[in-house]
This record gives structure tokens, sequence and C-alpha cells, in this order.
């Protein structure tokens, strides 16, 4: 399987942003605060890391996701 690069997973992440949580994706920057800028809460943090793990498959650490905010 070939790597995925950030402006590839990016993408993919806009498109799963307006999907699951109707939020525009030209809010969706590399600075986007989750949780100050598009209000994502520790539910939809889970549906994330399985978005994540699922499009790139790799494991994504629930515990080290705690510290991500952008």
């Amino acid at each position: 399987m070939s790597a995925t690069s950030r402006a590839e997973i990016l993408e993919h992440l806009k498109k799963v942003f307006e999907d699951e949580f109707d939020i525009p994706p030209e809010d969706i920057t590399l600075d986007s605060h989750l949780v100050d800028d598009l209000d994502i809460d520790s539910l939809d943090a889970i549906d994330l890391i399985a978005n994540i793990s699922s499009y790139t498959g790799r494991t994504v650490d629930p515990e080290r996701f705690r510290e991500v905010r952008t």
C-alpha cells in the first residue's frame, strides 16, 4: 500500500468534517483548533479517530490523540 500524503489526508478530513459534522471545508486548515474553531467534542473525536485509522491504515492511539489540538 502506498503512503498517504499530508495533503491527501487534509483533503479527506475536509470531506469528513463536511459530511459527518456539517463543517464547511473552507473552515478546515492545518491550524484549525478542533474544539475552539470546529466545536469537536470527545464523541466526535472518537468518530474522527476511527475514520483516520480506516483511511490511513494506521492505528491512532486515543491517549496521544487527546493531546491533538489542531
